[in-house]
């Protein structure tokens, strides 16, 4: 049988040698190696964890990642999309000629809209409750050019806004205190009447003529809209607004308008944009985010930990293959390379089933949180505690790159140590694993 089989042997031995860097012969190699026989299954299943932890590392990441960049953007986008980009105060406490500074305001390149307001605290009350709200004078004109506002009126009207007595006010608002259009909704202002005998809260109940949803539970169960003239008569504020708001085309440079807007305001102003007066927030939501990506990638490198072990494991139980392909003719270097793509396989595949999944996830995030929020019976991601109305997932190309870019480079860094070991097995060593 021996002497049968040594032309075939004799046939194969030039074959390694002749063969250049990931040949055919490499790739056959690798490939029989990661399927499993029976004397080969508990390597397998270490093969197929390590596979399942990329993936779902991967994957996790991914979703994570996505979730927590949605997020963010979303609460910019109502953000900024309720409050001004850059809000203009006066230094002396008055801005009586608001009128004439917005219209100037409203001329700078990049400014879309100049808001003139007056803010103040009120508590609210109805017949099925009460509590506190941040009340906003603002003129019919401005409050239709405010998209979050007047693109999700849910029921109502803002025509001859300015005409009446007439508010706006959230939906969660309306549904905590059991209001619809056309009921009086009653604020409570401490700044009242002055009397000899002290200042006497302010009490005024105002018909609600249009309910809006802007996305966010904490503006839409806190905020309250009425006509510019009468929140100037309610707050004792005639003839003069807190502050004027502006709203820009590019956020991100409101920087670069402070002296534009300073220019054209022509009278003493303190000016605050939105990375100053969110700084805090998304400083936290920035922390939060790489704090996660940290911990994540764990997930990853204990994955590719059990690369390693599942090819020392390998390395040991295929000596006599090794030695066999030694006396053959093959190099230290085919060796390397044949181990080498056996465990980089595994991160390359379970690194492109893990992009797949999350991508699903991604796609489908909202729908999956309402299947188990059925399931369980519970919300998750309470609105209440989360501030989003629904769970978004904004996937960065760039940022995915750098998760596949960080999962192969593990996978590749895991596979070099036992292929190099395999490599440096001669043939009367490689006998001694078997």
């Amino acid at each position: 049988m021996t002497a049968q089989m040594q032309p075939l042997l004799g046939e194969r031995l030039e074959a390694p040698g002749k063969t250049g860097p990931f040949s055919a012969f490499e790739w056959m190699l690798a490939g029989r190696y990661l399927r499993s026989r029976r004397r080969e299954t508990f390597i397998s299943v270490i093969s197929g964890f390590s596979f399942v932890g990329i993936t779902l590392g991967v994957a996790t990441l991914i979703i994570v990642m996505a979730v927590m960049n949605g997020f963010r953007a979303e609460l910019l986008d109502r953000i900024l999309g309720l409050n001004g980009h850059l809000i203009v105060s006066p230094v002396d406490g008055e801005l009586t000629d608001y009128a004439a500074v917005a219209d100037r305001l409203n001329g700078v390149e990049g400014v879309k809209l100049a808001v003139p307001l007056v803010e103040g605290q009120a508590l609210v009350s109805s017949g099925q409750g009460g509590s506190g709200a941040l009340v906003r004078g603002v003129r019919e004109a401005d409050i239709k050019r405010i998209e979050s506002i007047a693109g999700t009126i849910r029921a109502g009207s803002l025509d001859g806004f300015d005409a009446g007595e007439g508010i706006a006010i959230g939906i969660r608002m309306a549904n905590q205190l059991g209001l619809t259009v056309g009921d009086l909704l009653t604020l409570i202002s401490p700044e009242g009447d002055v009397t000899p005998f002290g200042t006497t809260p302010r009490v005024k109940a105002y018909p609600v003529n249009a309910i809006f949803e802007v996305g966010m539970s904490e503006y839409d169960s806190t905020f309250v809209f009425m006509p510019l003239p009468e929140a100037q008569l309610y707050f004792n504020s005639e003839g003069t607004v807190s502050v004027i708001e502006l709203f820009v085309e590019h956020p991100d440079e409101v920087q670069s308008m402070r002296q534009a807007v300073e220019q054209a305001a022509a009278r003493p102003l303190f000016l605050t944009d939105w990375t100053q007066r969110n700084a805090t927030f998304f400083s936290a939501l920035q922390v939060e985010r790489n704090v996660m990506f940290f911990i994540l990638t764990l997930i990853v490198l204990v994955a590719a930990l059990n690369i390693i072990s599942g090819l020392f494991m390998l390395v040991k139980d295929k000596g006599r293959d090794i030695a066999i392909l030694r006396t053959m003719g093959a190099t230290r270097g085919a060796i390397m390379r044949v181990f080498f793509l056996t465990g980089a396989a595994i991160g390359v595949f379970g690194t492109i089933a893990g992009v797949i999944l999350g991508i699903v996830v991604c796609l489908n995030v909202e729908s999956i949180r309402q299947f188990f929020s059925w399931l369980s019976g519970t919300t998750l991601f309470n609105p209440e505690l989360y501030f989003l109305s629904q769970l978004p997932a904004k996937m960065d190309p760039w940022e995915t790159t750098m998760v596949i870019a960080m999962a192969l480079t593990l996978s590749f860094l895991a596979t070099l140590f036992p292929a190099w070991r395999a490599a440096r097995l001669d043939p009367v060593e490689a006998l001694r694993y078997e």
